[in-house]
């Protein structure tokens, strides 16, 4: 028995080609999901007009994936640990793909507010799943640094090489294929994931906790759903706030239930772990900030500036580049020498910083000066915190739990993306609103003040997003002196031991 071991130990720690082609299929399908959650957004008015799509209701593109995706992370990533990650992985896979094809096919919206909540179903299934893979996978210090690096860049810059694609595929084939491109790339997925891939087999006799799921997924949901209705209802709203009250009710009692279930959906010691709490926090506030302004500069650079869709995609190119750089070049490198609040801080700071920049443009503003610079800074302030995040967040955790670990990651991240959508749209709405209400003094400067106003609505909200950026910095940094405490890998942890081929 011990012979096995042996030879497992030193098959696991040789170097293994197979392991970074997997690598590569694990990333290609972190990047579809991520991506996908912004590919539609340059795509969306041309699916409104060629759908027929109120004003009211195209929201439901967006929000029918964020919702589902959000929702049912926690039940996607424990159903990877019961049924195994690679199996989940390729259901996964394959259920994203079958949905895309719909979505690409549908002939209203009806049909297409389906198939995006059909494509958040399946991500949650492939997301934890693709996450706790890459845990099991490479348990090396150094390998895990390479391999979070080029993890966290797609995490991180997934969404904005959605714009990039988005508008390519629109201005040149058709907003259609905004989803049919993830069909074949779902197929090299799954050829991919079949050869390269391996995984210890799943516990088919272990019982899922459905109470917990119904609770957790329903709670989560909720609140969700709140945020996304609160833009165009307004906070006060009885459908809101009983939204609000809901999901909180629902996530106490979950709470509550996690403590007393056989086998829980969520185990508490993952959250109660400080290093992980203070990921999961700083995740969430990140993203937050994040994904508020992808959707600002999009309408910004689009009907202010004038853009085009491909001219609106590629001005998101020196972001994506920077987050890159920032996760593989910046932050892989330092990872096994310094504790990872001491990336986390200064990119915080530097990301909030970016943000502040960019409360300073205006409708005549010049990307080459204003607006490239503060992107820049953005991008390398998110690869310097997405990286130690996701690998000390997933670190030392038992096999059993790595599905479920993974999928708290993505919950704080997609949850995150939706409140920050909502919260900071509702923001700059109000705001415009109120500018243009108290500067327009006859119809003659109509058309002017109304962009004032959109520029200034947009400003406000980008200086709440600077600030919650800041606080995410604080938790990084103050609240992390006590939370996010664990310094460098020294040595191969203990799950070493117990990757794929033990099973």
């Amino acid at each position: 028995m011990s012979v096995t071991r042996t030879g497992e130990s030193s098959a696991d720690t040789a170097p293994d080609l197979r392991r970074w082609w997997g690598l590569v299929i694990i990333a290609l399908a972190q990047l579809m999901v991520v991506l996908d959650a912004t590919i539609v957004n340059i795509a969306l008015p041309s699916a409104q007009a060629d759908l027929g799509i109120s004003d009211g209701d195209r929201q439901w593109v967006i929000t029918a994936y964020t919702l589902a995706f959000g929702g049912l992370l926690l039940l996607g990533g424990r159903i990877a640990d019961l049924v195994g990650r690679k199996r989940t992985f390729v259901i996964g896979l394959i259920g994203f793909a079958v949905a895309s094809a719909l979505g690409g096919a549908a002939t209203g919206s009806g049909m297409l507010f389906g198939a995006r909540a059909l494509q958040g179903v399946f991500a949650a299934l492939l997301a934890p799943s693709a996450l706790s893979l890459l845990t099991t996978t490479f348990t090396d210090p150094k390998e895990r640094g390479k391999a979070f690096g080029i993890y966290g860049a797609l995490a991180g810059s997934g969404a904005a090489i959605g714009f990039i694609v988005g508008g390519l595929l629109t201005e040149y084939l058709d907003w259609r294929w905004c989803l049919y491109v993830n069909v074949p790339i779902a197929v090299i997925a799954v050829l991919g994931a079949l050869v390269l891939l391996h995984d210890r087999p799943g516990h088919p006799g272990a019982r899922l906790d459905v109470p917990g799921a119904l609770l957790g997924c329903g709670g989560l949901v909720a609140i969700v759903y709140g945020f996304s209705e609160a833009e165009p209802r307004g906070w006060t709203d009885p459908l809101v706030l009983a939204l609000f009250a809901g999901g909180i009710l629902l996530l106490t009692v979950f709470v509550w239930w996690q403590t007393k279930a056989r086998v829980p959906l969520l185990p508490l010691h993952i959250i109660k772990e400080r290093n992980r709490a203070g990921c999961f926090l700083t995740m969430g506030l990140a993203v937050i900030g994040m994904f508020g302004l992808f959707l600002f500069m999009t309408y910004y650079l689009q009907v202010i500036l004038g853009y085009s869709p491909v001219r609106t995609g590629l001005a998101f190119l020196p972001l994506t580049v920077a987050i890159i750089i920032g996760s593989t070049q910046i932050s892989a490198r330092l990872m096994s020498r310094v504790a990872p609040r001491v990336l986390m801080v200064p990119g915080m700071l530097l990301a909030s910083g970016g943000m502040v920049i960019l409360t300073r443009m205006t409708v005549h503003s010049s990307y080459t000066s204003e607006i490239l610079p503060a992107l820049l800074m953005m991008g390398l302030g998110m690869g310097l915190t997405f990286m130690p995040v996701f690998a000390t967040a997933t670190a030392g955790v038992a096999p059993q739990d790595a599905g479920v670990t993974s999928a708290t990651v993505n919950t704080s991240q997609q949850v995150g993306g939706s409140i920050g959508t909502a919260l900071l749209n509702t923001i700059a709405t109000t705001s415009s609103a109120a500018y243009i209400s108290a500067h327009l003094t006859g119809p003659a400067r109509k058309a002017q003040v109304a962009a004032e106003g959109t520029v200034h609505g947009y400003t406000v909200a980008i200086w709440w997003a600077a600030g919650i950026m800041l606080l995410a910095g604080l938790v990084a940094g103050l609240v992390a002196g006590l939370m996010v405490t664990t310094g460098p890998p020294r040595h191969a942890p203990a799950q070493a031991a117990v990757p794929e081929s033990v099973g």
